[in-house]
């Protein structure tokens, strides 16, 4: 198999058949063996009619059908999983993703070994304000806090190595930096491709004005992953021990002033009565949980469970 093109998609029953027959016409001229991988993230209008007719017709096709909507991120790992092409290559199902873009992504893959190649949509057709704007602020934090040096983060139509997307696991919505997921699994030759953009044909996006609350969150888990995903106690644990210290340093100079005073026959206090002691105690408290949540963390680390993060309902073509 050479190409798996994986495919997220809701409610896009107008743009399913003129996709597939697009896709099908470029991997003829180009002598191709593919498969289209559709992932019906909970649709409820007649997308999984279509795509049940088409695999009718076409053994290309290839499909799953999640219980209700778990999300982009989910329904690119399920796909992941599922893809058998030595190239994976990934794309929107709006049509906003041109197919003819796929012949160069393969080569860049296949002929000059990129473990990932990006699509970079420099010119846009989306709205200014809603999208351009939050997009461009978005990448370049990422840019900032992930080292790589890519345009669009964010750009549905990617490519990869098959043994790339059996090495990530893409969660939450982390769909919105799978490069920054692809190299913290270890794979350094990550490239970008300017790849053409077109106006939205059918309905509307789908995604709301909370994408931009939820990107600054996913942005900063991602970025914790990167530094401290595999050593959770390198930084829980040293903010612990710092604080810890600090504490009973603080509390040790408490009580010693005060016997200093005894001994000299000096007016003194309660230690309860300094409000000092109590800003002491809390802080050894505070930094013995920090100690504790990093060595849980390892703990967690260790014995991690993976389970899926969405429920399967129906499948074609899988054998």
């Amino acid at each position: 198999m050479d190409v798996s093109v994986v495919i997220p998609l809701l409610n896009e029953e107008e743009s399913i058949k003129e996709l597939f027959d697009w896709i099908s016409l470029v991997m003829s001229k180009q002598s191709l063996n593919y498969e289209v991988i559709f992932i019906d993230d909970g649709s409820t209008d007649r997308s999984w009619d279509i795509i049940q007719k088409l695999s009718e017709n076409h053994t290309q096709v290839k499909a799953i059908r999640f219980l209700c909507n778990f999300g982009k991120s989910q329904a690119l790992h399920a796909g992941f999983e599922m893809a058998k092409g030595k190239v994976v290559i990934t794309m929107d199902a709006d049509l906003q993703d041109s197919p003819d873009e796929i012949p160069d992504l393969y080569n860049l893959i296949n002929n000059q070994d990129f473990d990932m190649i990006s699509g970079w949509k420099k010119k846009r057709y989306d709205s200014v304000i809603s999208k351009n704007i939050p997009s461009k602020l978005f990448n370049w934090a990422a840019r900032k806090t992930s080292g790589l040096q890519l345009n669009d983060f964010n750009c549905g139509l990617k490519a990869y190595k098959n043994q790339v997307v059996k090495s990530i696991e893409v969660s939450g919505e982390m769909h919105r930096y799978l490069p920054v997921l692809v190299k913290n699994a270890g794979y350094k030759k990550i490239g970008e491709k300017e790849v053409k953009h077109q106006a939205r044909k059918y309905g509307e996006t789908k995604f709301g004005a909370n994408r931009f609350l939820n990107g600054f969150l996913d942005l900063i888990t991602i970025w914790f992953l990167s530094k401290f995903g595999k050593r959770p106690m390198h930084l829980f644990g040293a903010m612990g021990v710092m604080m810890f210290l600090i504490g009973f340093t603080s509390a040790g100079l408490i009580g010693g002033f005060k016997i200093y005073r005894l001994v000299n026959d000096l007016p003194y206090s309660l230690v309860t009565e300094n409000p000092w002691f109590y800003i002491s105690l809390t802080t050894m408290i505070i930094g013995t949980q920090l100690f504790l949540a990093g060595f849980l963390g390892e703990i967690i680390l260790r014995n991690k469970n993976n389970t899926s993060a969405y429920k399967i309902v129906d499948k074609i073509n899988f054998i």
